[in-house]
Formats: structure tokens, sequence, C-alpha cells
């Protein structure tokens, strides 16, 4: 392994990472959807076109058009085109949940949505935690969501305070699985996934 320190003080695997992955958590703009590398799909699903639409085949049409504004992809076992329906639901559909176990807020549980979720203490925070003062403000810590391959992981953010997963130091990206206890400040969160092996969102 070969650790480099950035500029902000972070160190990382040189050999993984071109850049900081700690760094670069600030300068993701999570309201912007980008647009997906024309990659070669299993069972003939299209990728972006110059329109920056994605299309899947339909059995009875040659086609059927899917806005870009959904988070696609592909089930490796069934090869079904798998969507989080952010445009035709409204709203952002709940992909699990953090359950505050330990601390001020005790109790309470917070929503977790598809792709990043900012942890902090800040009122736009996605997972917002006011009571505990030893949380920083904005970006102590990032859960996100990975709707490809349907997977979790939690990433250290830019605050002063550590991060703890089951005990150990977070200074790197992790998988997040059932049951797992978060803890930052004097809370401890436990990890709830709703989207897993036995349920994803996909389009009817």
């Amino acid at each position: 392994m070969a650790m480099k320190r950035c500029n902000n003080g972070h160190f990382y695997d040189s050999s993984k990472h071109s850049v900081c992955p700690f760094c670069g958590v600030r300068s993701v703009d999570v309201s912007v959807t980008m647009p997906a590398r024309n990659i070669p799909q299993p069972n003939g699903v299209n990728m972006p076109n110059n329109n920056g639409q994605k299309t899947a085949p339909s059995a009875s049409s040659g086609g059927a058009r899917i806005e870009k504004t959904e988070a696609m992809s592909t089930s490796a076992a069934d090869g079904k085109t798998i969507g989080i329906m952010r445009s035709e639901m409204g709203f952002e559909p709940v992909v699990g949940w953090l359950v505050c176990i330990k601390g001020p807020d005790r109790g309470k549980d917070y929503r977790l949505k598809s792709e990043k979720n900012f942890i902090g203490r800040a009122a736009n925070m996605d997972v917002c935690i006011r009571s505990d003062a030893g949380i920083s403000r904005n970006n102590h810590a990032v859960v996100s969501y990975n709707p490809k391959n349907n997977s979790f992981k939690l990433y250290p953010g830019e605050g002063h305070g550590l991060l703890y997963l089951n005990g150990d130091e977070v200074a790197m990206p992790a998988d997040l699985h059932q049951g797992d206890c978060i803890e930052m400040g004097e809370t401890v969160l436990a990890f709830v996934p709703f989207c897993g092996e036995d349920f994803v969102w996909k389009k009817d």
C-alpha cells in the first residue's frame, strides 16, 4: 500500500486513487445529473445517446424510452434494468435508514435516499444531527447507495472529528451491511438497509 498525504492532510492509497478521495467529497455536486459513459451493456441495454436519453429494448415495440433522471443499473442475475423512479414518483424513494441508538438523539431515525447522503449538524445536510456538538456542521461523513450494484458505502467527510465503523476508525470508503454501527461525536447510528438482496426499486 502506497500511502500519500494530500495538501489538506488526508492520507490515502495512491495505488488506488489518483487524487485524494476525501477532498473529492467536497467537490461533488449531487444536484447535477451527469451523463453515463457509453459502455456496452448486457442484454441489449443501450446507454445515453447524443440527447442524453437512456433507452432499453422492449419485447413488443423495439425500444422504450427511459428518462435520464432515472438512476439506471442492470442486475447480473436476471438482466433486468433497475432504476430509481425519481421523475415518476415525484420524490426520492427510501433505500434505508440510520437509527440513533446512542447519543443526544437516541431513538430518532434518519431516512437514506439513493446515491450520496451527507451527514452533519447543518440544516441542509441529508442527515441532520443537530444535538451533537461533536459532529461537524457540514459533511462529517457520507453514506452512499449505488443503484447499479445495489450496495451501500460509508465515506469519511471533511470534519476534524473522527468517524468509526463498528469501533474501527474509517479513513477510506468502507462497505456497509445491515446492523453496522457508525459512530461520530457522542452519536452511534445503526444502519438498516431497505434495498438489498430481497428488494430493489425498479420500473413497473
